[in-house]
């Protein structure tokens, strides 16, 4: 696992509000994967969920950056889940099903349909022109359904990840992008300070349910050596309730078991933040 000692830091990128963060963060998003699919003619993404996710989305699906991201070519990771069906409300892929891919709950858990088991049929007149087969979610649905537990279904990602997805010589998955939220308490993915994730060499696995932090659900969640290992990463922490971990997270004490989000204190990294978050970050 990487120290953030040895990195010479993210870009830091203060904007005015919420919407200022998610239209920053998606045309962000868009230039990483138009730059993937010209380098490599494929782009590989992993997202997360939270509220931050569902204002990107929307930008993203909203002309003229819908239409210029070359959808076919992009495939679609999840670096974590709630251990609940996709069309959960505390679902992370739910708000990419509803606004990206334009799909409602009756659609979602199709067995069979792509690798990942419940994916879409595809980007219809609401949703982006993205292959079935290129969206790669935790198949937690599929799971529940056949009483079949979490590190199931961890351990299903890290075969399908194995199998198809963008793993590097070191082993470990190298996203074109990963982009993030920041928790309360600073964790990023489903990755709580002092998580055993930290020691694990499994590339995805199940996190019980925490008890510090809502919701108290079980998770699923990649191997936060993922964060090190992506080629670029966008954190976005927006709102007062943030700004004093955020502050903890970007000041002068590495620990990266305290504040996991600090992994993402490194070289070819964006932080957005919008000024409310931003109001204890030195000026």
């Amino acid at each position: 696992m990487s120290d953030v000692s040895d990195m010479s830091g993210p870009e830091i990128v203060v904007v005015r509000d919420p919407d200022a963060a998610a239209d920053e963060a998606a045309r962000r998003v868009g230039v990483a994967l138009r730059d993937a699919v010209g380098r490599r003619g494929r782009a590989d993404w992993a997202v997360t969920g939270g509220s931050t996710a569902v204002g990107i989305y929307r930008a993203l699906a909203t002309a003229p950056l819908r239409d210029e991201i070359p959808w076919a070519s992009v495939h679609v990771w999840w670096g974590d889940d709630r251990f609940v069906p996709r069309d959960h409300p505390l679902s992370n892929v739910k708000p990419f099903d509803d606004i990206l891919l334009g799909i409602g709950p009756a659609e979602e858990g199709t067995a069979g349909a792509g690798p990942a088991g419940g994916g879409p049929a595809g980007g219809g007149p609401a949703g982006v022109p993205m292959p079935p087969e290129h969206f790669h979610p935790f198949r937690t649905s599929e799971a529940i359904g056949a009483a079949r537990g979490a590190a199931w279904c961890a351990d299903a990602m890290a075969a399908e990840l194995r199998e198809a997805g963008p793993i590097s010589d070191d082993g470990w998955p190298a996203f074109d992008l990963l982009t993030l939220g920041m928790g309360g308490d600073g964790h990023v993915l489903s990755v709580f300070p002092g998580s055993p994730a930290f020691d694990a060499p499994e590339l995805a696995l199940a996190i019980p349910a925490p008890t510090h932090i809502e919701p108290h659900v079980e998770r699923v969640t990649l191997n936060p050596a993922v964060i090190t290992a992506a080629r670029r990463v966008i954190l976005v922490a927006l709102g007062a309730g943030k700004a004093a971990i955020l502050a903890d997270v970007l000041g002068p004490v590495a620990d990266v078991r305290r504040w996991p989000a600090q992994l993402a204190r490194r070289d070819r990294a964006i932080w957005i933040v919008d000024e409310s978050a931003a109001t204890r970050l030195p000026r």
